[in-house]
């Protein structure tokens, strides 16, 4: 009956901790991806290991700390092996996961235990309580509910952080948290040889005790905000960083859709010389020369056969050269673009706003059965209307504004310098998506309009 005894935190503790599983294991096949298979041998090889590690733990406790540093190493040994995605990022995902868990643990387990400590003492009148066995396990289980709300919420906030970075990202993403386990492992670990905070001898171990849960309470909180700051951080500068990259990558297409049109305006100016010389080539009958030099201007040109006339240089080849690419991936297009003279939106905001949407179309296209783009802006209503609908193989449509920035993850980052670009000029942006068709409005005021905008989209 005293063995018995002795894995009784564990008999209590082992549903809780498959729910940990379950739901961990939903976490991982969100971010990750796997088949139903694997996620079955993930929940039963963790669980079983689990197991047999916690009953070896009981019999030999002296090493401890080599077995929590042994199951740290079966959970992401079974995540590395049984997901998709690339290493670092199943390393990340690990590394939340058991950082999560260790943490609510670490303040569960302080706070709930001296609950239980100070009513036996205050209560039952028990001068120096202590926790049994059963209670622990009980302790534990209620911990372990906790960490699966908590995972069951991370989803929420963490979307953004498993989206397009690169791996060494993920790495410098998992490298502190690894840091915290360990230390927060090494904590539990002396505190099982009765390392903890003394109360200067005079006030018994009743009150030992609640110091020594209160530390480890107080280092939990701290390692979580630590955590979360610089998870969350590091994610906000990664976005920063892409912002400013696509930026650049802009000022450099407007810098060639300028010198595109300055082309074309040379070979405008030149015209009346174009045409002597190619009536020169007709009288003559050259007509493989004549074709030649026919071509040489169009290339010259930088606009070949552009069928978009919106009145702004910049859209008219911008426009030309995603007509193109629309053509060779086979993409439906439509175009009825008027730029207002009185537009007050500068050309390079115009080529933001053009470029960063019709790549995400043509990119969403790209994976549909019916793919099309149509292209529709002009002056309505002394507002610039600017609207894009297009195919789409997603099947939904994330509640957060795009405009306030609160959802790069789904739908690209270039999205994010659109935003900025309407926010610029007290403009507002309405995305929808129904049955398949994707479909952004933008509109921004003419000259001193003033409007209700949310309601005029």
């Amino acid at each position: 009956m005293k063995q018995l005894s002795d894995y009784a935190d564990i008999f209590i503790m082992a549903p809780c901790y498959l729910g940990y599983l379950c739901m961990a294991d939903k976490f991982c096949k969100k971010y990750l991806g796997t088949s139903k298979k694997n996620e079955l041998l993930f929940v039963g090889f963790s669980f079983v290991g689990w197991l047999f590690l916690e009953v070896l733990n009981r019999k030999y406790f002296a090493l401890n700390l080599f077995f929590l540093l042994a199951e740290h190493m079966l959970f992401v040994v079974l995540v590395l092996l049984l997901f998709r995605a690339g290493w670092e990022k199943k390393i990340l995902a690990a590394s939340i996961l058991m950082t999560v868990m260790r943490l609510v643990i670490n303040i569960a387990e302080p706070v709930l235990s001296c609950l239980v400590l100070f009513y036996k003492h205050t209560v039952e009148k028990i001068p120096e309580p202590f926790i049994n066995e059963w209670e622990g396990g009980v302790i534990c289980c209620i911990s372990f509910c906790l960490v699966i709300v908590a995972i069951s919420r991370l989803p929420k906030y963490l979307a953004s952080v498993f989206y397009g970075k690169q791996g060494k990202w993920y790495v410098m993403l998992a490298a502190p948290l690894l840091v915290v386990i360990t230390v927060l492992d090494v904590a539990n670990w002396g505190a099982c040889y009765g390392i903890m905070i003394r109360s200067g001898g005079n006030m018994g171990l009743y009150y030992d005790q609640i110091f020594s849960h209160t530390e480890f309470c107080a280092l939990a909180v701290i390692f979580m905000s630590a955590a979360g700051f610089y998870l969350f951080a590091m994610d906000r500068i990664y976005l920063e960083q892409k912002k400013s990259s696509q930026y650049h990558a802009q000022v450099a297409v407007y810098k060639m859709l300028e010198e595109q049109y300055r082309q074309s305006e040379r070979l405008r100016h030149d015209l009346k010389n174009h045409i002597f010389a190619l009536s020169g080539l007709w009288e003559d009958r050259e007509w493989e020369k004549l074709g030649g030099y026919l071509k040489k201007m169009e290339n010259s040109a930088g606009l070949g056969d552009c069928e978009e006339a919106t009145g702004n240089r910049v859209v008219d080849v911008l426009l030309y050269q995603k007509r193109k690419m629309t053509e060779e991936k086979k993409i439906v297009w439509e175009c009825d673009v008027q730029i207002p003279k009185a537009c007050g939106v500068s050309e390079f905001d115009l080529c933001v706003l053009f470029g960063n949407i019709l790549d995400n179309a043509v990119e969403a296209c790209e994976k549909a059965e019916q793919p099309f783009i149509h292209i529709r802006a002009g002056a309505v209503k002394n507002c610039f209307l600017l609207e894009v609908i297009n195919s789409t193989a997603a099947t939904d449509l994330p509640k957060s504004r795009l405009a306030g920035k609160k959802n790069p993850q789904a739908h690209g980052i270039g999205l994010l310098n659109v935003g900025d670009v309407v926010e610029k000029y007290d403009g507002a942006m309405h995305v929808e998506m129904q049955n398949g068709v994707f479909d952004i409005s933008v509109l921004i005021p003419l000259g001193e309009a003033v409007h209700d905008m949310e309601r005029a989209v």
